[in-house]
């Protein structure tokens, strides 16, 4: 079984259901919540990144925002990243980087 599906069974399991809107909310918080992790890894930039004890519970917390949000939306999260690893690979060889901002 898929995470995805995984999640998807312990949302609807433990009548977790929220709205599109709630579940990008959360995602972004999830985010905030790793980015300060981050931050305090670097103690604020001041030395190379040493992982704080919670930094892999909010990567956790991070995936299982967005793995909601996909599966609440419809997108299959697996099948996107196979979509995205071909478009920044054709992007590799037409102009030697993955960016989008060209």
């Amino acid at each position: 079984m898929s995470d995805q599906a995984r999640v998807s069974e312990f949302v609807r399991r433990n009548r977790l259901h929220a709205d599109p809107a709630a579940r990008m909310l959360d995602l972004v918080s999830e985010v905030g919540e790793a980015a300060k992790e981050l931050l305090k890894g670097t103690e604020y930039g001041q030395r190379p990144f040493q992982a704080p004890a919670a930094w892999r519970e909010e990567l956790g917390d991070v995936y299982f925002a967005l793995l909601c949000l996909a599966d609440l939306t419809g997108v299959e999260l697996s099948a996107a990243l196979r979509e995205v690893l071909t478009k920044y690979e054709v992007r590799l060889a037409q102009r030697g980087d993955a960016g989008s901002g060209r």
